[in-house]
């Protein structure tokens, strides 16, 4: 941190940050109030944990805010969740919208809290700092949040990524891979592909697409450019249908009333690498079916039936320990179990005469 003077500033006149990178993912529009600001912050990022502290034991003078003064207003570009737990506690008709019990602080705790300590700096001198402690250090961002602030920082302050990466500790390929898939996410909105706001889930899984496109699969797929020739455009204009599926099948749409087939990292990204590498797989995909299904038809017939072998034979070892307890004695199970029986039997005979072809030869000539 930019080891500037301290100084003592009133809590009415500090704004919170509109564009702090862990506030930009919740789309919290431009005129947002702090009552706004304030609900994402309590709700998604544990403020009533620090509000507890601060009520327990003051704020620490050690740990200021860092202040930007922009707009006319003294921006807290770090320590905003510090800022809205004093908030909520000088504040009861701020504490009373949460429902929750918010400690009732002394007189003179409140007096103390009226002003914080700060240090008064720019984003452009304390990014080094902020992006050590959140990219890579103790209180890291999602991220999402975590790629929005080195592109930030490479975009407004004309720092190189391999540069970003060794000021806050991480490797070159990481933030590269975080860079580039925000690249990603901002060029399918807009050429009008995507919208994050059209989203199935309110929760912005930004990391299935940041660690897929990292699979030749789903790169080829949509066509990504080379890290050296990318820049800000790295999906050709040719792609541009793909990059829409291929957001569609990461985040879904409200408007189109479809959830995503990416509900998690695994197995799902490499089920969709495997589908959008297959011509027939991707077909059915796109046609409605859902992953498993597009999935399964672009494997391999030989594995598939060897694991279906494999897994009828698990299920018959179970039902067969089971019987004692588990048949009651009903015709229908019965009735079950003998078509279990013939189409293993079936089964068994077909396997054979394939793997002996001169065996069904010899049945044939003799009948």
């Amino acid at each position: 941190m930019n080891t500037e003077e301290i100084n003592m500033m009133k809590v009415s006149e500090l704004a919170f940050d509109l564009e702090n990178p862990r506030l930009v993912e919740f789309d919290l529009p431009k005129n947002s109030t702090d009552e706004d600001v304030i609900q994402v912050l309590w709700e998604a990022m544990d403020v009533r944990e620090v509000m507890m502290s601060i009520a327990a034991s003051g704020f620490y003078s050690h740990e200021p805010l860092i202040v930007a003064e922009e707009y006319g207003k003294n921006v807290v570009i770090e320590g905003n969740r510090r800022l809205a737990a004093v908030r909520v506690l000088l504040d009861r008709s701020l504490a009373k919208r949460y429902q929750e019990h918010i400690p009732i602080i002394a007189a003179k705790a409140k007096k103390e809290l009226a002003k914080l300590p700060t240090v008064v700096g720019s984003r452009e001198k304390n990014w080094r700092y902020l992006g050590f402690k959140h990219v890579n250090g103790p209180a890291k961002w999602s991220s999402y949040a975590k790629s929005k602030y080195i592109a930030d920082v490479h975009r407004n302050f004309q720092v190189g990524l391999e540069d970003i990466a060794k000021q806050i500790g991480d490797t070159h390929r990481t933030v590269q891979r975080l860079y580039r898939g925000l690249m990603v996410i901002e060029q399918a909105e807009r050429i009008a592909v995507f919208s994050r706001e059209d989203r199935w889930y309110n929760h912005f899984s930004f990391s299935h697409l940041y660690t897929g496109i990292g699979y030749k699969g789903i790169s080829d797929f949509i066509g990504l450019r080379t890290e050296a020739d990318e820049e800000e455009e790295p999906v050709p204009i040719s792609r541009q249908r793909e990059l829409g599926e291929l957001c569609l099948w990461m985040y879904g749409s409200k408007r189109e009333n479809t959830p995503p087939v990416v509900q998690r990292q695994n197995p799902h990204l490499r089920q969709l690498e495997a589908v959008v590498a297959n011509r027939e797989a991707l077909a059915a995909l796109r046609d409605g079916y859902s992953l498993e299904i597009a999935f399964e038809t672009s494997r391999p017939s030989t594995n598939v039936f060897e694991e279906s072998l494999h897994a009828a034979r698990r299920n018959l070892e179970k039902a067969r320990a089971l019987l004692s307890t588990g048949y009651d004695g009903s015709d229908e199970l019965l009735r079950a179990a003998g078509t279990v029986a013939n189409l293993a039997d079936d089964l068994y005979e077909e396997m054979d005469r394939k793997r002996n072809p001169s065996r069904k030869k010899r049945v044939a000539e003799g009948g």
